[in-house]
């Protein structure tokens, strides 16, 4: 009987353990996702605070474009108000389509492609574009790990009675989205 009992404790404490390493390796991982997260909403954001001040520039240039320049500032208000992940990913796409658009109406203002002002903000954005893209990459790459985690066998078993769900992938539909907007002055 207390071989039994040693045997039983044994295993309740194994499994025990074995539960909290899971678990913590799973808040772990979570933790990367949300960091990775936090690293493309910080682009975000600085994307965001770099459009009013390309606007303002563009502005003395091509006054007549107005239809141009609102749909931009439109676009930026909708992609800082969007929250959750589907909504930001719309939001982002709706964006990168109108820079697109203000990009190639700017393609036919010399002065304005010459401004040093706009060089300046062109370089900035250009950057930040790369970075939003690498931060992409990292929270898609953290979001597999973690998803890995939790869907593998026996680590289903702790995250399901943990409630850890999935993370979904911050994707971009438009295929001619997938590339940064090509700024040329």
């Amino acid at each position: 009987m207390t071989m039994t009992l040693v045997i039983i404790l044994g295993v309740i404490v194994f499994l025990a353990l074995w539960f909290v390493g899971v678990y913590n390796r799973i808040i772990g991982l979570k933790q990367n996702v949300e960091n990775g997260w936090s690293q493309i909403d910080v682009q975000l954001k600085r994307r965001h605070d770099l459009i009013p001040n390309l606007i303002e520039v563009a502005k003395g240039y091509i006054a007549h474009e107005r239809g141009t320049l609102e749909a931009v500032v439109k676009a930026r208000q909708q992609a800082v108000d969007a929250s959750g992940l589907k909504d930001k990913q719309q939001a982002e796409n709706f964006l990168s389509q109108t820079l697109r658009s203000l990009f190639a109406v700017v393609e036919n203002y010399p002065n304005l492609k010459a401004d040093q002002h706009m060089l300046k903000l062109q370089e900035e954005l250009t950057s930040t574009e790369n970075k939003i893209a690498f931060a992409r990459q990292y929270y898609n790459d953290e979001a597999a790990r973690f998803n890995t985690t939790v869907q593998t066998i026996p680590n289903n078993i702790v995250a399901g009675m943990a409630g850890f769900k999935s993370y979904e992938f911050f994707e971009i539909e438009d295929k001619a989205q997938k590339e940064p907007p090509a700024v040329k002055f």
